[in-house]
């Protein structure tokens, strides 16, 4: 790869980014302090692109006062309303999707198409949102004594409190917020430090819809920092709730921070996912699902494929045709769409994709696709690496764990059943896919006896979810939901409310209380 002079200024500048951003926001508000700001720097070329100021505790605190005097006058305004400040926000992004989706794949490093299609995720998730603010039921129910109606509905609950990882460092910030404001909320986000240009950008274009709206400080704020600030905030009983989207080893300790003050926490984390290969698969479509699965987001995306498991009948053909799909994958650059597979976030990942190979090798993995850093020029960063894939045991400790890098194990089954407990015999629950032409196969993997994930595919990968449907998955993924369906009831509380309109006081249960 030829090294290429990666110039992003006129896309930073249309952001409103400079060499030296706040990190720390209530809407347009800004505020600056003298601590040591975070640098930011590509794995695509390993150049800084900027700083971003650190929040302190003072600050924060500001921030959360902005935030509760912000929410009493939110909550009252009618939610189609709340609906459109959110369609205008979409409008700002569809301006921006290309300059956005760039600094996404140069800060990030995921491929351009990735990133733009990641802006188009926000996209989606506030055309969602503007119909789900005319959509805000509850339900009315009969009453048991004469003259009574029960029903119910849901109320906003006050500060949501946002925790986003680098692999989608926008979008699921825009999956929580969209459905959040809408919902009467207001947010506190706390972007992944690795990724912090990609939150103050965000931030930038809301900060034009609210001032446009004359709309008041405190409906989207941001703080930045490392997992320091994070804490202060799940420790804070002031924010009703913390959804956050990490590893697992992170949303554990949300968890029980959050439960130890009755807060509510939603939780998006690891995925150790695996896509079925059975007899009757059509394998001219299982390639590309595979590959793009296990080496799409340079194998970090909590969805990515991490293992398959093959028919025995067909084991060494998908083998043989998956080597030869991994010969034809292009490594570098992702501003260059001609590659497919950009770079590892830091070299911190780096070393965790060697230390795995060199523990899938210690176990006794054949390993038949060699990994490794690439070096040379247009390499400099020191974050390109090699897809791999290695044949392996499930039980293996190793693949157990997911490694949020381009790792791939495959591994043989004979009956379906063996194929769904493989399948579930990890403690992660997020995606899982089965390619077959068999009607019952596929029911049997939808069933009650099937995948124990929050996703099921069929005929489809494991990664490339839409906003329609609910996103998230169980066991210690989190068990949390977000985006589609009936996701935006985790950002309101329910209430039940029952009306008597007639002139006697009857009991329920028919229970007499006679004076």
């Amino acid at each position: 790869m030829a090294h290429t002079v990666i110039d992003i200024t006129k896309e930073l500048k249309e952001l409103g980014l400079k060499a030296l951003n706040s990190g720390t926001s209530t809407g347009s508000k800004w505020m600056s302090n003298d601590l040591d700001p975070i640098a930011s720097f590509s794995p695509v070329d390993g150049a800084e692109i900027g700083k971003v100021g650190v929040t302190t505790e003072k600050e924060y605190q500001e921030v959360i006062a902005k935030a509760e005097a912000a929410f009493k006058s939110w909550r009252t305004v009618p939610a189609p309303k709340r609906g459109d400040m959110v369609r205008q926000f979409g409008d700002k992004l569809r301006e921006k999707k290309e300059a956005l989706g760039k600094l996404v794949s140069y800060e990030m490093g995921k491929s351009y198409q990735e990133g733009l299609g990641e802006v188009q995720e926000m996209i989606d998730i506030c055309e969602f949102a503007v119909g789900l603010s005319r959509q805000l039921h509850g339900l009315t129910m009969h009453s048991e004594r004469p003259n009574h109606r029960m029903y119910e509905q849901y109320h906003p609950l006050g500060i949501v409190g946002i925790i986003s990882a680098f692999n989608f460092p926008v979008a699921v910030w825009a999956w929580n917020t969209a459905l959040a404001w809408v919902s009467g909320d207001v947010c506190v986000w706390k972007g992944s430090e690795k990724t912090p240009l990609c939150s103050v950008a965000c931030q930038n274009i809301i900060a034009e819809v609210l001032a446009d709206n004359n709309l008041p400080e405190g409906i989207s704020c941001l703080i930045t920092g490392d997992y320091k600030i994070g804490e202060i905030m799940t420790n804070d009983k002031r924010v009703a709730l913390v959804s956050a989207t990490g590893s697992i080893r992170m949303g554990k300790i949300v968890a029980e921070t959050v439960a130890k003050r009755l807060g509510k926490s939603l939780l998006e984390l690891g995925g150790n996912n695996a896509i079925i290969i059975t007899e009757s698969a059509d394998l001219e479509m299982c390639i590309p699902a595979m590959v793009f699965g296990a080496v799409g987001t340079c194998g970090q995306r909590c969805t990515s494929t991490r293992r398959l498991i093959i028919h025995e009948s067909l084991y060494d053909t998908v083998k043989e045709k998956l080597v030869n799909a991994y010969k034809q994958l292009r490594i570098g650059n992702p501003l260059d769409e001609n590659n497919h597979v950009g770079p590892l976030i830091d070299t911190d990942s780096v070393n965790a994709y060697l230390a795995a190979i060199e523990k899938v090798k210690a176990s006794g993995g054949n390993v038949i696709v060699e990994g490794g850093v690439y070096e040379g020029e247009g390499y400099e960063s020191g974050c390109y690496v090699k897809p791999s894939i290695a044949e392996a045991d499930n039980s293996w400790e190793i693949v157990q764990h997911e490694t949020f890098a381009p790792i791939l194990y495959i591994m043989k089954y004979s009956t379906l059943d063996e194929a769904i407990a493989l399948q579930n015999g990890v403690v992660q629950g997020l995606s899982s896919a089965i390619m077959t032409s068999s009607m019952r196969e596929m029911e049997l993997f939808l069933s009650t006896q099937g995948s124990d994930c929050g996703i099921a595919n069929v005929n489809i990968g494991t990664s490339g979810a839409e906003i329609g449907g609910a996103f998230g998955g169980e066991k210690e993924t989190g068990g949390g939901r977000e985006s589609g369906s009936d996701a935006w009831k985790a950002y309101m509380r329910r209430q039940t409310n029952t009306i008597n309109y007639g002139n006697d006081l009857p009991l329920a249960q028919g229970i007499k209380f006679d004076l």
